[in-house]
């Protein structure tokens, strides 16, 4: 009986599979709120991005109906009310109030909100009368700006984050291993669905399996990076069309004693592939990520061609980009190849 495959460390869509558990020391996320901010998830963010505005301008509400209620507008307004219209200018002349046309909490709160957003009705100003509402007017014209730069700022920056480039680069479903060049070699296939290019991209691979070493220890989770080849060499690509990177699997890499008949034996195999590069259009440095189980790699299979030059042009299939067939190759590992070649 197979035993249960175990979980993924990287999803196919690049998703990192780990959940982070009984944190301490919660207090560092505060220590960098501008990021925690940008992590959260949307209705948080719309939800922090409301309350943010509507306790500032409650606060200065409250500040700017203490400052009436200190200094009599409030009683003199309402008098004001109360009286003819013959007496009302009589008992105004000589008073001053420090903010006109207030006369209860909802005038202030209204107040609050045309100080901060700068709306501006003209029917409520501050006076000379009062330094102090002078001062609370520079206050919340500042506590204004800088939630306006926060909060937009952190909504700028969901926007455009650096994976929602990541979306149209695409990897093969199935990774294969055949024969180049006379070696076993594992290959996939990379594309990017954008006529805007990525800059300096580059790929790596890694091998993520459960390893012991010869005190005991167990690693569930051994990350070892493993060699890449590609069409222009080296791990920088050129990614204006599909490309097919491959890892000859030779005697440094983890896949040398693997055949085809104990492939699907190896349930904690995971092969990840990191795509990194900075998009062309923002300068902003972007990363794709996938990952390629035991029974998703291919044995015996290559990719088709899916580049051909019509009208001029070099027109690139995309329907066909995860086709593979079959070819000729080895039931036997790389280090048997290997030891063949030598007798022979």
């Amino acid at each position: 009986r197979a035993r249960e495959r175990r979980a993924r460390f990287v999803g196919k869509n690049g998703a990192c599979n780990v959940a982070h558990k009984n944190i301490r020391e919660q207090g560092r996320f505060l220590q960098d709120v501008f990021t925690t901010l940008v992590d959260l998830k949307w209705p948080h963010t719309l939800l922090i991005f409301t309350m943010s505005f509507l306790c500032s301008w409650l606060l200065f509400g409250m500040v700017w109906w203490l400052i009436a209620f200190a200094h009599g507008d409030l009683d003199h307004s309402t008098r004001l009310q109360r009286e003819p219209a013959e007496g009302a200018a009589g008992s105004a002349a000589g008073f001053v109030p420090c903010v006109t046309s207030i006369h209860s909490f909802t005038s202030a709160f209204l107040f609050s909100i045309e100080v901060q957003v700068t709306i501006g009705f003209g029917g409520r100003m501050v006076t000379e009368e009062c330094p102090a509402a002078i001062l609370v007017l520079i206050v919340q014209n500042i506590v204004g700006l800088v939630i306006n730069a926060i909060m937009l700022g952190c909504i700028f920056m969901k926007t455009s984050q650096a994976h929602r480039r990541a979306e149209t680069l695409i990897f093969s479903k199935h990774a294969v291993i055949a024969l180049r060049e006379g070696r076993l070699c594992f290959m996939l296939r990379v594309g990017d669905l954008r006529k805007s290019m990525i800059i300096s991209a580059t790929i790596r691979m890694q091998v993520v399996k459960k390893t012991a070493s010869l005190e005991g220890e167990v690693v569930p989770l051994n990350q070892i990076d493993i060699q890449m080849e590609n069409p222009v060499g080296g791990n920088s690509i050129f990614l204006v069309s599909p490309l097919i990177i491959y890892h000859v699997i030779d005697k440094n890499s983890p896949l040398y004693d693997i055949s085809p008949m104990n492939l699907h034996h190896h349930e904690d195999l995971e092969i990840i592939v990191i795509l990194e590069g900075v998009v062309e259009t923002t300068g902003i440095t972007t990363q794709a990520r996938t990952s390629y189980l035991a029974d998703e790699i291919l044995w015996g299979q290559r990719f088709v061609p899916i580049v051909a030059e019509e009208d001029g042009r070099y027109s690139v299939d995309y329907s066909k980009f995860g086709n593979t067939v079959k070819v000729p190759t080895p039931s036997c590992t790389a280090r048997q190849l290997e030891e063949d070649k030598s007798i022979m």
